[in-house]
């Protein structure tokens, strides 16, 4: 946007809020998505671990191994939740620099004309 005018700014402003607010119900799916995925695959592992015959460590590394997608399913999920998180994070922030924007150009219209005739 190159229109730093008041009414272009408010709606840019007005923009960025409703993609935060958007992005609160995004964040709050993913991270219900990954507390899923995590609780699955804790009670897979929990599961393939018991019926591991062997020694504990053997155990260990049977239930990884046959926990493997629910694994890759959790880290999906998380990965998901971190990637809608940082972009609320750089949504807010974007809503900041217009705010700031705002500010300066409501001060430019402030002071216009001003000291012209004297």
């Amino acid at each position: 946007m190159t229109d730093h005018n008041p009414v272009a700014i408010e709606g840019a402003i007005r923009d960025c809020a409703n993609r935060i607010a958007k992005g609160v119900g995004v964040c709050d799916t993913r991270y219900s998505e990954f507390l899923t995925a995590d609780r699955a695959y804790d009670q897979a592992f929990a599961r393939a671990y018991m019926q591991h015959d062997g020694p504990a460590h053997e155990k260990r590394y049977g239930a990884e191994l046959a926990t493997e997608q629910e694994r890759t399913a959790r880290d999906v999920a998380d990965a998901a939740y971190r990637h809608a998180d940082r972009l609320a994070k750089a949504l807010t922030e974007e809503l900041r620099s217009w705010q700031s924007v705002s500010a300066s150009v409501r001060a430019m219209y402030a002071v216009a004309g001003r000291g012209e005739g004297a």
